[in-house]
């Protein structure tokens, strides 16, 4: 039972209301006075009369105004409304005494150690929690609140502390002992993605009407938020590096650099030394230290663009960084520690390298956390209009000239070519058109493109295995791309020359056409 009495502030008021318990023989459990005029008092359950009896003499005593029933004392409440707000909150926290003893934990620290409460007090919380020294923080005598990366259980995690501070009889502030909270950086990632990021206007930059490329920048949007390294794949001219840039800046990396090295245009000596810098009198001509693109890169981004084609002996260094964030420059024994993210981008198979020996596979394996497949031009053609629009309107700015109109023959010309070389080559096919343009109508005949509209791209991976999976592969594509311009069996085999039975069984051997109801091949 817990009685609150309001009274006066006088000197010995309490020592009343106490001897009034002593006289009626009631158990004191606890009292809590408030020098705003507040008693608490917390007693044994009472029989009605005799609570009556005394609810009655404590009104009685001088300076009393009223006395209540309450259901917490002061310090009961104030601490189940912290508990229920340490359950409330998802991230683990702890608090620890002056000697980095665990006090009080939530409930998410009890999932994360896998323990009890009882069995986690007072123990030392520089064993539940390794790459801090939290005895040390404390004793250091200006505690200010610090953020690091810690690792728990093979998570990494973000650990904030900062002191508790409590008025000494002095009116100074002392430090009483800390406060431990563990974030997560995945589920940081997730909660991020849907409030404003650091800058998403480079994604804005990107045409994104068709479907798939739609997909692929919601996902980069999501992958962007978090730290693991990201492989973007691609064909040539897709825009890969575009797309690690716009991840780089809307990521909490955004105000850092972002720095790019082209691994397909530099020997191994040269590489190493962008990437990890050199010491004086390393080369020759070294007469002084240099930083390398991780340490020019400290807290942002480095993408490493063609990293298919990076020597065996640069993947093994590469994978060492990636694990632990360390390496050496060139020509020094000192191990150096910094913290950027990676970006990789390729337009090989990286997986069948590895299968061929040309790849490190535990490289592979370690990029290949995120990822993210840039579609070529061929398979969104619902962007090739808006890309030429915006092309011809930054020609134009550029110039100060007027933008053209554009000729229908023009929509159904681009739309239909195969473009090996994706969004580069759009962009530089209508530069020069625009260049040597002399009306104010940009049309077919201005537009100067090779005979290859069918072709496939010629990289190792079309022209990987037998003659007739090239072949087979080969008229795959042929017939993808002309089904767009004559969607029927019928039509497509008038084109090609070929019999209307002929042309429907290669598309369904291809899994190409939709079936409708009845003969679609009408259609």
């Amino acid at each position: 039972m817990r009685l609150e009495v309001i009274c006066q502030d006088r000197l010995g008021l309490a020592r009343e209301l106490l001897d009034l318990l002593v006289a009626r023989g009631i158990d004191l459990r606890g009292i809590e006075i408030d020098p705003g005029g507040r008693i608490h008092i917390n007693i044994a359950t009472l029989e009605i009369d005799t609570f009556r009896g005394l609810m009655a003499e404590i009104r009685r005593i001088p300076g009393v105004s009223d006395v209540r029933t309450v259901a917490f004392m002061p310090s009961e409440r104030e601490h189940r409304a912290l508990e229920a707000i340490l359950a409330a909150m998802p991230e683990p926290v702890l608090s620890i005494d002056l000697k980095g003893r665990v006090e009080l934990v939530n409930p998410a620290t009890l999932a994360l150690f896998g323990q009890r409460a009882e069995q986690l007090h007072q123990q030392p919380v520089n064993q539940l929690i390794g790459g801090f020294n939290v005895v040390r923080w404390l004793e250091s005598g200006r505690q200010a609140p610090e953020s690091l990366r810690v690792v728990i259980k093979g998570q990494d995690y973000l650990l904030d502390i900062s002191p508790v501070q409590l008025c000494g009889e002095d009116g100074n502030m002392a430090t009483a002992g800390g406060v431990i909270l563990l974030k997560s950086p995945m589920r940081m990632g997730r909660q991020l993605q849907d409030h404003a990021p650091n800058d998403d206007s480079e994604f804005s930059h990107i045409i994104a009407v068709s479907q798939a490329m739609r997909q692929t920048l919601d996902r980069a949007r999501r992958m962007a938020m978090l730290d693991a390294p990201l492989l973007i794949t691609g064909e040539t001219g897709t825009g890969k590096d575009l797309l690690a840039h716009a991840c780089h800046l809307r990521s909490r990396r955004g105000k850092q650099p972002f720095l790019a090295l082209n691994c397909a245009a530099l020997p191994d000596d040269v590489a190493e030394s962008e990437l990890f810098g050199h010491a004086a009198g390393a080369y020759p001509n070294a007469l002084e230290g240099k930083k390398g693109f991780f340490e020019q890169a400290g807290g942002g981004s480095v993408l490493l663009d063609e990293i298919g084609e990076m020597s065996p002996s640069m993947q093994n260094k590469l994978l060492r960084f990636l694990n632990d964030g360390t390496f050496r420059r060139v020509g020094e024994d000192r191990e150096m520690h910094v913290d950027v993210r990676v970006y990789c981008a390729t337009q090989k198979n990286l997986l069948e390298m590895v299968h061929k020996g040309q790849f490190r596979e535990d490289l592979y394996y370690r990029l290949n956390v995120l990822t993210l497949n840039l579609p070529p031009l061929r398979d969104r053609p619902d962007d090739i209009m808006p890309l030429t629009a915006l092309f011809i309107a930054q020609f134009c700015d550029e110039q100060g000239i007027a933008r053209p109109r554009v000729a229908p023959d023009l929509a159904t010309m681009l739309t239909h070519y195969a473009w090996p070389g994706n969004v580069r080559q759009l962009k530089n096919v209508l530069t020069r058109a625009m260049a040597q343009l002399d009306a104010d109508e940009l049309r077919a005949a201005d537009i100067d493109l090779p005979d290859f509209a069918l072709a496939l791209p010629m990289t190792e991976e079309n022209l990987d295995g037998s003659l007739d999976e090239i072949s087979k592969r080969f008229e795959r594509s042929v017939l993808t791309r002309l089904y767009r311009t004559y969607p029927s069996t019928r039509k497509l085999a008038k084109r090609l020359g070929v019999s209307h039975t002929a042309i429907a069984n290669k598309l369904r051997d291809y899994g190409l056409g939709v079936k409708k109801s009845g003969d679609e091949s009408e259609g």
